[in-house]
């Protein structure tokens, strides 16, 4: 029971692991709850795309000396402005514009880091430290969260029936031209607030998974939600401290718990599991 008690208690010791700690606790919440939209939308592409298209923003902050959510948030804005404006010009489909986009950001944010004159430390901005988190970046990313947060809640309804069935959203007076820049307005900053805590790559499985959880084990969208953010509080906080202990990535650790997650869901859910679904076709 010491053991134990000591394997919570040690790392919180440091003024590094705390902060770690909180802030991984209120990125994983903001991400969760995004996350349930997210799977009713089936945008999981779109968050992958988003969050690679803010490289060539932190790097252009960090030549420019100014916080990297300023020039993420621009860059992620640009991205998505310009996938709704090809989408809508063009015949070309969603999931292609998404990739031409996220591909081509992403490329000019290689280009970037290697024509730069200073040493960008490419592994932080793709890989996220959130052990090594100024105060700053932790004032930035609790007002990013907050922000992203307040909106959700203000137009929680609005932005479900757009996920959930945008033609009937559009019948009923609803302008889902706004709610469609609105969520990816929220998508650009939620991935502001991680990309200390994860980094560019590993934020969009923050995006994806929890509310995978939280769909397969509720079939209603408010438990799916507090499931969803309970698995991603849990997963961030729990990785932050396997990572101590293990002295791994913070990032990579965080990841693979909440996958490690999924899987016990996806085989143990107590309907829509694999078992319940193979002693459902075996009655």
């Amino acid at each position: 029971m010491t053991l134990i008690w000591d394997w919570f208690i040690a790392p919180l010791q440091y003024d590094f692991m705390l902060k770690a700690v909180i802030v991984s606790a209120v990125v994983g919440l903001v991400c969760a709850v995004l996350s349930c939209y997210m799977t009713l939308k089936g945008w999981a592409l779109m968050g992958d795309a988003v969050s690679h298209a803010v490289m060539p923003g932190v790097v252009v902050a960090y030549l420019l000396n100014i916080p990297f959510a300023i020039g993420a948030f621009i860059f992620g804005l640009m991205a998505v402005l310009s996938i709704g404006f090809i989408k809508a010009h063009t015949r070309v489909k969603e999931d292609t514009v998404i990739g031409l986009v996220f591909t081509g950001f992403f490329a000019l944010g290689l280009v970037l880091v290697s024509k730069s004159p200073s040493n960008i430390d490419l592994q932080h901005i793709l890989f996220g430290n959130v052990l090594g988190i100024s105060q700053a970046d932790i004032i930035q990313t609790a007002v990013v969260s907050a922000i992203t947060l307040m909106v959700i809640l203000c137009l929680r309804k609005d932005l479900l029936l757009f996920c959930f069935d945008p033609i009937h959203a559009q019948s009923i007076g609803l302008n889902i031209t706004a709610l469609y820049y609105t969520f990816l307005i929220l998508l650009s900053l939620t991935i502001v607030a991680a990309l200390q805590t994860v980094g560019i790559i590993l934020v969009v499985a923050m995006l994806v998974t929890p509310g995978a959880i939280g769909y397969l084990l509720s079939d209603r969208f408010d438990q799916m939600v507090w499931i969803a953010a309970g698995s991603g509080v849990l997963s961030n906080v729990a990785g932050t401290y396997i990572s101590y202990h293990l002295d791994a990535s913070t990032g990579g650790c965080i990841v693979v718990f909440q996958t490690l997650l999924f899987v016990l869901t996806m085989v143990l859910a107590p309907k829509y599991g694999l078992i319940a679904q193979r002693l459902k076709s075996s009655d």
